[in-house]
């Protein structure tokens, strides 16, 4: 079954925290943190998934797909995991520095980002979503040592409860995850981003034959400046090193400038040769 998504940009609970958007031309949105010069946590409004603006939109994104195209395709929602939702709202280094100098506020923000991370999945799938892709790009950037200890466990939460409201999980971490790998195959995800850099291989070792891979040819000099014959080969080698499940795509978003032919030559069915 093909798929639709209601993916766009990173900053829908971000706003309802109190977050400043600004939109930009020919670019994705952008966020004045909330939490950049202070760790006082009331300062954060409440997001409420049919309140906020920008998640209510994503809300209705997913109804609207249901209406038009339920039972055809399968329907992905969207929402940030901790350590990233976290990252938005308390600026990149800041966060990153509050990881090892201020444990205690990055676990207490990471909290309250579950706890609006749980209810805005629960929105999107009574909406018609059957699955929710998580993205916690900055965990990729710590060790794999803060990881298992304040970023997985938090993890693991948020995708049980999602589960147990029937949805299934895309996990999405930007970068190099290599480190990570031990960690995340302790999580029940359903299906997972490889990005360019990481070693396919030993992601397919760690998560095993029941999770979905789906990547990782690399963005831009394959997939923006590569050629529909090279993303074809490329495609086949991946699938020769780790067999299905298997999902063709870019290592992480699609460039700005992707020739049109360049992205079909990713979603059309291709004979594999292993």
């Amino acid at each position: 079954m093909d798929q639709v998504s209601a993916i766009s940009d990173p900053y829908r609970e971000a706003q309802g925290f109190g977050g400043t958007i600004e939109y930009v031309r020919d670019g994705v949105p952008r966020c004045t943190p909330p939490l950049k010069d202070t760790t006082d946590l009331s300062v954060l409004g409440t997001p409420d998934p049919l309140q906020s603006e920008r998640m209510l939109d994503r809300v209705d994104a997913i109804r609207a797909f249901k209406e038009q195209l339920g039972g055809e395709y399968s329907i992905l929602g969207w929402i940030e995991g901790p350590a990233a939702e976290a990252a938005d709202l308390r600026d990149v280094t800041n966060f990153l520095m509050d990881l090892v100098m201020n444990e205690e506020f990055a676990c207490e923000l990471m909290d309250r980002c579950i706890e609006v991370g749980i209810e805005f999945a629960r929105a999107q799938i009574e909406a018609g979503a059957d699955t929710i892709g998580v993205g916690d790009a900055i965990a990729s950037q710590v060790s794999f040592d803060i990881y298992e200890k304040l970023i997985l466990p938090r993890e693991e939460r948020l995708f049980t409860a999602i589960r147990e409201m029937g949805g299934l999980i895309k996990l999405h971490i930007c970068g190099n995850i290599t480190h990570l790998l031990p960690g995340i195959a302790q999580l029940p995800i359903d299906v997972i981003d490889i990005d360019h850099m990481v070693d396919i291989v030993a992601a397919r070792e760690a998560v095993g034959d029941k999770v979905a891979i789906t990547g990782n040819i690399d963005p831009a000099s394959a997939v923006r400046t590569g050629t529909p014959d090279a993303i074809h080969k490329a495609i086949q080698e991946i699938y020769a090193r780790i067999g299905n499940p298997y999902m063709p795509n870019a290592g992480c978003e699609i460039p700005s400038g992707t020739p049109e032919e360049n992205l079909k030559a990713l979603c059309e069915p291709i004979p594999y040769q292993a």
